[in-house]
């Protein structure tokens, strides 16, 4: 929901949902998993087990509880980590892509 002080462009849908995040690393190539917090056109917030560095290339993998709607299958970049608790870090990501 937009608040009075929100500047976003887009509206953020609230989810609870698992997502798979592919590190974009040649050397590691690893899945971190997460859980989608909110979605909007221009990128999500991930709640993960670890942090993540600022910059971070991934693709990203949301499955579709619907048959008829497609999963969410993206190019993103980690804008923002912050630790929420002592085992939870939430993460900002932008979509550069949707494939």
């Amino acid at each position: 929901m937009l608040t009075k002080g929100d500047n976003r462009h887009y509206f953020r849908m609230m989810v609870n949902a698992e997502v798979q995040l592919l590190i974009n690393d040649p050397e590691t190539g690893r899945t971190v998993d997460g859980i989608c917090r909110d979605l909007s056109a221009s990128g999500m917030s991930v709640d993960v087990d670890e942090p993540l560095e600022m910059g971070t290339l991934l693709r990203v993998r949301l499955d579709s509880a619907n048959a008829s709607i497609p999963p969410l299958d993206a190019s993103a970049k980690v804008i923002r980590c912050s630790q929420e608790s002592e085992e939870v870090y939430q993460l900002g990501l932008a979509f550069m892509a949707l494939n």
